[in-house]
């Protein structure tokens, strides 16, 4: 199995819809540099996602949620309560901000 996608199946991932595997309730993640990771599925079952949550370690109101494919390919990610940061091209990233696969290099 590869961890890279090309643009399309990237594309295809994300507008797959995407289900809970059981009905087990997972509390928010409410301590400082807590994580969750929920195990997803499509609809026909053929293709599996995770869905991580992570809470800021020293500011609660800052996080992390991002969805990933074949377990390490991130398809999508929200990054928000933090400070604006300078990207690796040296542009200014304010915050909340999110990537879509597309936006990564390959």
């Amino acid at each position: 199995m590869t961890d890279v996608l090309t643009q399309s199946d990237a594309d295809t991932l994300i507008a797959m819809s995407k289900h809970r595997v059981d009905d087990t309730e997972h509390p928010f993640p409410g301590t400082a540099g807590a994580a969750l990771t929920l195990p997803l599925v499509s609809s026909y079952k053929r293709e599996h996602f995770l869905l991580d949550l992570r809470r800021g370690r020293i500011d609660l109101k800052k996080g992390t949620y991002q969805n990933r494919a074949k377990q390490t390919v991130i398809l999508v990610r929200l990054d928000f309560g933090g400070s604006p940061h300078r990207s690796p091209d040296d542009e200014e990233v304010p915050s909340p901000h999110g990537l879509l696969s597309e936006n990564w290099s390959r």
